[in-house]
């Protein structure tokens, strides 16, 4: 059993690491990325195949008795029993990476019996790492200060602000928004999505079955550690180690009061 100090050592280890990888995929992409398309046909580069290596070899370290399941490798995709195990998105929003836009981001979370609770994603085009390891204990570093998340609404009083994956929402999408009362939704791609509604800049995301669980686990350990609630559509809890890693419908809320606090 990992308990809150592990976490807190796992985490504060790999902070430094997300860092360097952060950078070293900054530097590829100035010198020019290799692009491949895989048999899904979508594409990877070569920043995420080296920010894989490096953010893997340093979690088989930390922790070698842990099953890791990472985009970017076809290791333990076919174990149907996980329970335990980390997912990781070496680099989420790679079309935005590729095409020099600056949201995508580096994933790790720790999944303990289904659940995330362990999450790091770092921005590195903005320079914002965000971290949790436990409840209340979700932090974003600024200057090499920790500050605390808690889902405090930072925009103005009265406004319902979203992100949502595309500029043309589907039906269900806007029938929600409006059930919700978005008085404005930005588009946003990546899982930084998950970061800005901890943080308290946006209020809500809502997304129909997309994706996979390597893309959300780290945005979840983090803003439901910071305070957030994610659901399903229906309401349930949001679990991992599902059948193809596949999402189910989901409705983040910084709270249950968006207008005012």
């Amino acid at each position: 059993m990992i308990n809150l100090e592990d976490k807190k050592n796992i985490v504060l280890s790999l902070n430094e690491d997300f860092i360097y990888a952060g950078e070293l995929s900054l530097e590829l992409r100035n010198k020019g990325l290799k692009e491949i398309i895989k048999s899904d046909n979508t594409p990877v580069t070569n920043g995420d195949l080296e920010v894989n290596k490096i953010i893997t070899n340093k979690i088989k370290n930390l922790t070698y008795d842990i099953p890791i399941v990472s985009e970017e490798s076809s290791l333990n995709k076919e174990n149907k029993s996980l329970k335990t195990f980390w997912l990781i998105d070496p680099i989420d929003g790679t079309y935005d990476y590729m095409h020099n836009r600056d949201e995508f981001t580096i994933n790790a979370a720790l999944i303990i019996d289904k659940k995330p609770e362990i999450g790091i994603i770092y921005a590195p085009a903005k320079k914002r790492l965000f971290y949790t390891y436990g409840k209340n204990m979700s932090f974003e570093k600024i200057n090499n200060n920790e500050k605390i998340l808690n889902c405090e609404k930072i925009s103005e009083k009265g406004a319902v602000r979203a992100v949502a994956y595309s500029n043309n929402l589907k039906p269900i999408i806007q029938e929600l928004h409006k059930k919700f009362k978005v008085t404005e939704y930005t588009k946003m791609k990546s899982s930084f999505k998950f970061c800005v509604v901890a943080t308290g800049e946006f209020d809500l995301y809502i997304a129909e079955p997309r994706a996979s669980e390597w893309d959300i686990a780290a945005g979840h350990a983090i803003l439901k550690h910071a305070g957030g609630i994610i659901t399903d559509f229906e309401g349930n809890e949001v679990l991992y180690g599902k059948k193809n890693f596949k999402n189910p419908s989901l409705i983040l809320k910084r709270s249950k009061k968006f207008n005012n606090g």
